[in-house]
């Protein structure tokens, strides 16, 4: 494996599971299918923060205090509008986020031909849209790889990392957790995939601040036992995992 593809230990003296017995293989959306140098999620930060100055009538400092605030208590920003009941369509909310320009994301040849090599199903699990994930991944040029979006509302609005999120996942997709694997690129949101016994994998890319931030606060990411492996270049990654003519 390429140092980019870097292997993080389960425990000292345990090696990490291999891919060969995968059989779903179960993405993240934002900052991990296309790299957060891209600035996509930068501008959906944006417009969450002009939602909350509108919604409570405050200036920018006090809306992204609160939004960040609600990001790492509750998962999502809309998760905490919705429990402290401050938002009545929640849709409205994801309507207004998404609305972006999307020309940053370009099509990833390189994507595409890893996902092409990769043996069976293919997820994307974002707690965003099916609309915002359908612009991203029809940019990437990769939406033809992917069997199936599972959304925030088909989550009933219960985001990642929360147990009830990977409930209603696994209860929809019948996918068998330990024959599957999950990318993606907030360390606490890989510690429910681990419980369930799928392989995980960190994509850590630099300019990524919100998972920088959350790690450095341990929120979620503590010693990382629950990261198999990690990657700043998902492309690479997928290609080091099936260029051998296995997936191991």
């Amino acid at each position: 494996m390429s140092a980019r593809g870097e292997m993080l230990m389960q425990a000292p003296a345990a090696a990490a599971p291999g891919f060969d017995h995968v059989r779903d293989w179960v993405f993240d959306l934002d900052n991990t299918l296309y790299c957060a140098s891209r600035g996509l999620f930068d501008q959906i930060d944006q417009r969450m923060g002009a939602y909350l100055m509108r919604l409570f009538d405050t200036d920018a400092e006090t809306a992204r205090r609160i939004q960040k605030d609600y990001f790492h208590r509750y998962g999502t920003t809309l998760r905490g509008l919705m429990l402290n009941g401050e938002i009545d369509d929640p849709d409205d909310f994801l309507h207004f986020v998404h609305d972006i320009d999307y020309s940053s994301i370009t099509p990833n040849p390189a994507l595409d031909a890893a996902l092409a090599r990769i043996g069976g199903r293919k997820w994307v699990f974002t707690n965003g849209s099916v609309s915002h994930a359908e612009n991203v991944l029809s940019r990437l040029g990769v939406i033809d790889h992917i069997d199936e979006i599972f959304d925030i509302r088909a989550a009933d609005y219960v985001p990642k990392p929360h147990a009830a999120a990977f409930d209603a996942f696994f209860g929809r997709t019948r996918i068998a957790p330990r024959a599957a694997a999950m990318f993606e690129d907030i360390a606490r949101n890989l510690e429910e995939p681990h419980r369930r016994g799928m392989v995980t994998v960190l994509v850590d890319h630099p300019d990524n601040a919100d998972s920088r931030c959350l790690c450095a606060q341990g929120g979620g990411a503590g010693s990382m036992e629950h990261v198999h492996y990690r990657t700043q270049d998902l492309s690479e990654f997928l290609t080091d995992i099936t260029q051998t003519g296995k997936q191991a």
